[in-house]
């Protein structure tokens, strides 16, 4: 989603689902952010919530990251996908 100061944002849900091939993204994001906070990781500090269009069409709030950030959960997620979403 692009807003108003053309910053791309990415939700934080679909890119961890890619890299981390979990059944359950939202559970493995609920995890890593708690983990993050107690170690006082910016990544924490750099998510924020737009309204994205779900499947079903309607808006809710999601957890996003602009690509600064994408970049960091990269690099958090030991994944053999990393490397075709960072190209």
């Amino acid at each position: 989603m692009w807003d108003k100061e053309k910053k791309y944002y990415i939700s934080i849900i679909d890119l961890i689902g890619v890299l981390a091939e979990s059944d359950n993204p939202r559970k493995y994001w609920s995890v890593m952010k708690t983990r993050l906070k107690k170690e006082e990781n910016e990544l924490a500090t750099i998510c924020s919530q737009l309204k994205l269009k779900v499947s079903d069409g309607k808006y809710y709030n999601t957890n996003v990251c602009d690509i600064e950030g994408m970049f960091r959960i990269i690099q958090s997620i030991p994944s053999k996908n990393a490397e075709p979403i960072k190209q």
